[in-house]
Formats: structure tokens, sequence, C-alpha cells
């Protein structure tokens, strides 16, 4: 099962990143065809999908790693045992929260399969396909924090912590 969600965390990642490339493609092309005076067209539309399905694939990859932001100054003075309850009462909101916004998206990507939305752009692309991007890289969020939280409530640091402990000790 490690393996798995390790696998899982890791290609969130690299799809994050393969997103990014992709934004960069497309605006070299954009540049590259107004100099020979072509134009690529829904470029903008196809950059900004890229761009919510980067984010959003890059939620449970920055989670796991301990890349996102945290207030650890009254954090890291707290004793051993309230810093365990902390993290547990966090994650257990953070998860709540993961859950609907999975929820909310999911449903948007249903809803707009069922009504047949499309974009406005040259190209119309049915709304869907970008949107599950979004979706997918929530419930990968889900999962991570799902897992941080179920690492916390067995009194285990989670991975993030640990990572961000290491970090801590660097400095």
């Amino acid at each position: 099962m490690k393996d798995f969600k390790d696998t899982c965390y890791r290609m969130s990642g690299w799809l994050s990143g393969l997103c990014i490339v992709m934004i960069t493609l497309l605006l070299l092309a954009q540049i590259i065809g107004r100099l020979f005076g072509f134009i690529v067209p829904s470029a903008e539309d196809f950059a900004g999908f890229a761009l919510a399905a980067s984010t959003f694939f890059g939620l449970a990859y920055t989670f796991h790693q301990g890349g996102h932001i945290r207030v650890t100054l009254l954090i890291q003075r707290l004793n051993k045992g309230p810093r365990k309850l902390q993290e547990a009462l966090v994650l257990t909101l953070g998860l709540l929260l993961a859950v609907f916004i999975a929820f909310a998206c999911s449903y948007m990507v249903y809803e707009s399969y069922i009504y047949e939305e499309v974009s406005y752009g040259y190209i119309p692309v049915p709304l869907w396909i970008p949107q599950l991007t979004v979706a997918l890289g929530s419930i990968a969020l889900v999962l991570a924090v799902f897992d941080a939280w179920f690492s916390a409530i067995r009194g285990q640091s989670p991975h993030y912590i640990r990572h961000e402990d290491e970090l801590s000790l660097e400095e």
C-alpha cells in the first residue's frame, strides 16, 4: 500500500510538472507563431487548463513532501503530546475540507458532462475534460491528507512533519 501511495504522490508531481512544460511549449509556439505570422488557436485556453491541472496535481505531492506553508512558530514550541493532538485536529479539519473540495470538483465535472458545456475559444473543448484534472488532483490531495491523518491518529508522525523537522535541523 505504501508503494501505491508513494507512486500516486510522485505521479501527481510529475503530472504537475508536465503541465508546466506544456504551458511553456504553448507560449513558445505562440511567440514563434507571431514571428511567422500565424496564430496558435486557443493557446490561452489550453494554457489556462494546464495551469489549473498543474496547480491541483501539485497539491498532493507538495503536501506529502511538507512543502505547504505552515505556521510552525507555535507548533514547534509545543510538547510532544499537545503537538500530536494539535496535528490530529488540524488534519481532521483539513481532511474534511479536502473531501468537500474533491466532492465539489467531481460534481462540477459531472454537471459539465451532463449539460455538455464547452469552452468559448476558437476550439470548443468539452469542459469536463480539463475539469477532470482538477477533480483528480483534489482526490489525490484527499489521499495525501487521509494518509497523514491516519498516521497522526495511530500516534505516528505524518511524513510531512518528518520532512519539516529535517529541514529545521539543517538550519
